[in-house]
């Protein structure tokens, strides 16, 4: 998917797995945003913990182009949208 389509800079949020698992579990994120290129082993606990809560998942994007969505200078594994 394309890069430039997305644009979390102003966008509530929260990066990296830790911390999007936190939001999901928690009750705060309305979507999560996964990386097709992040370890499969790390990435699963929030994918659990979305399926568990009804949390839509969006994957197909790679973690530069997430990282570079957030206006960050490293790639990210998840980004959660918050309500």
């Amino acid at each position: 998917m394309a890069a430039d389509t997305l644009n979390f800079k102003k966008v509530s949020k929260v990066i990296g797995i830790k911390q999007s698992l936190k939001a999901v579990e928690k009750g705060n994120a309305l979507k999560v945003y996964l990386a097709e290129n992040a370890d499969s082993r790390m990435i699963l606990p929030l994918q659990q913990a979305c399926e568990a809560r009804a949390v839509s998942v969006v994957d197909g994007y790679t973690m530069e182009e997430l990282g570079l969505a957030c206006g960050i200078d490293v790639g990210a594994a998840a980004v959660a949208i918050l309500k």
